[in-house]
């Protein structure tokens, strides 16, 4: 074996029977084994105990599973700011040495522009094996019976990467039931105004998406103290001026760290860069990014997904009389204004530029609620003479659904929820909350 002084023999990518700790610091770039790391040694286990319905008598009746698309590619700009840290890392030379940048002069650039966004191999085992442990979960309701009556219905984004992740989700049930393709077409509905409300939501566009003022407090946090140590410390790795890294460069470090792990499964020198702290940081940034974007920041963010929780409380209502499972397939951005919107993982104080360190214990976590095929599960239960109970559950996780104090909260009567949420189900209209509101001065 060579000797580990000379950087000549550092491996381009380090074995994976060491994962670094900051993959769980990963944000909707992580992996799903992350968040269950169980499923490192066995994809397809399944713990059918954390269901625990309150009765024997108790079966499943109906799922709405909403689903966020498998392992993508990085953007084209995402890709363009990578290439930026590249050519840096190649073209600035000092005297000072850096075995960690001579590493990574070694790395080959090999993601490109048209990439894009794209599902990659793994998103498509994301979600073929994220079929196949539903099924062992939920055994009576997502059956091949089930299937070929039709009562299984998939609805999806138009983006490519949830309209493969919705293939490959069927495929998943199709292979593991030994289904002939041309046996059976098993068709899906492509619903942008459901699985991508966002886009169609004037108001949010345009007082939020399309406003920086709307999350200056991630800007503020951009340029602290904290992002700044980072920058000047992934600086010092290279070897190069400070000056030369921003946090768009300091972000695209991160990626590159995330995006090797989740698409190839490699744990990269560009993850050098990250100590656990500094990981810390860069997960915070997004946080923030997310909360003011797309969660608590503002009120229009979860007003936004009024049309999904209409939808899927009408599902929930009209249970085995046109369907029995419901597989809706679409982003990040779709799931967070959601569970947002049914008040899950949100802290006593809002998160601000101003609050890390005490937000370090916080509860609204992307990296924890949205990795790559995050999901969210409704399962209705006929418990008999109990009534019908309602189980939410994240990443194949029981929920408890909160200001329910039932002790029975993570699978509640189902009429109990809806009392719960009776002000959105008789308001919370999408026409009326993405309206964008005029101008007094314009009246």
């Amino acid at each position: 074996m060579k000797e580990m002084g000379s950087i000549n023999y550092i491996p381009q990518y380090i074995s994976l029977l060491f994962i670094p700790p900051i993959a769980m610091y990963f944000n909707t770039k992580g992996r799903y084994e992350e968040v269950n790391p169980y499923l490192r040694q066995d994809i397809l286990a399944v713990n059918r105990s954390s269901l625990q319905p309150p009765s024997s008598q108790c079966r499943e009746i109906h799922l709405t599973a909403i689903i966020r698309h498998g392992t993508r590619y990085p953007t084209a700009k995402t890709v363009r700011d990578m290439q930026q840290l590249h050519n840096i890392v190649l073209n600035n030379f000092t005297e000072e040495q850096s075995w960690l940048r001579e590493t990574l002069t070694q790395w080959t650039m090999w993601y490109t522009e048209d990439m894009d966004g794209r599902l990659v191999q793994k998103g498509v085992e994301d979600l073929k094996h994220l079929a196949v442990r539903l099924s062992k979960l939920f055994p009576t309701i997502i059956s091949e019976e089930k299937l070929r009556g039709g009562l299984i219905k998939f609805i999806t984004s138009s983006k490519h990467r949830c309209v493969n992740s919705t293939l490959s989700f069927k495929a998943g049930l199709t292979e593991m039931w030994l289904f002939v393709h041309a046996d059976v077409e098993f068709g899906h509905e492509v619903n942008d105004a459901l699985m991508r409300f966002f886009d169609h939501c004037t108001r949010f566009v345009q007082e939020v998406d399309k406003n920086s003022s709307a999350v200056i407090e991630v800007d503020r946090f951009k340029q602290g103290l904290e992002m700044m140590r980072v920058q000047k410390k992934i600086a010092e790795h290279l070897g190069i001026s400070s000056s030369l890294i921003t946090y768009d460069l300091a972000e695209a470090a991160f990626l590159l760290c995330t995006y090797e792990l989740a698409v190839k499964a490699v744990n990269s020198p560009w993850c050098l860069l990250f100590d656990e702290d500094n990981a810390k940081v860069m997960e915070y940034a997004s946080d923030l990014r997310e909360f003011w974007k797309r969660g608590y920041g503002h009120d229009i963010n979860s007003k936004s997904s009024c049309i999904l929780f209409h939808d899927l409380f009408s599902r929930l209502d009209k249970a085995q009389v046109t369907e029995v499972v419901s597989v809706q397939i679409g982003h990040a951005d779709t799931l967070l204004p959601l569970l947002t919107l049914l008040g899950f993982f949100k802290d006593a104080v809002p998160l601000t530029s101003a609050n890390y360190a005490s937000q370090a214990q916080r509860s609204f976590r992307t990296s924890r609620m949205l990795p790559y095929a995050a999901n969210f599960l409704l399962v209705l239960y006929d418990c008999g003479e109990e009534g019908i109970r309602l189980q939410p559950l994240l990443n194949e996780k029981p929920l408890t659904f909160p200001g329910l104090t039932d002790q029975q909260a993570s699978m509640p009567l189902y009429e109990d929820v809806r009392k719960h949420y009776r002000f959105l189900l008789s308001g919370c209209d999408f026409e009326a909350e993405c309206q964008l509101l005029r101008n007094p001065a314009e009246v």
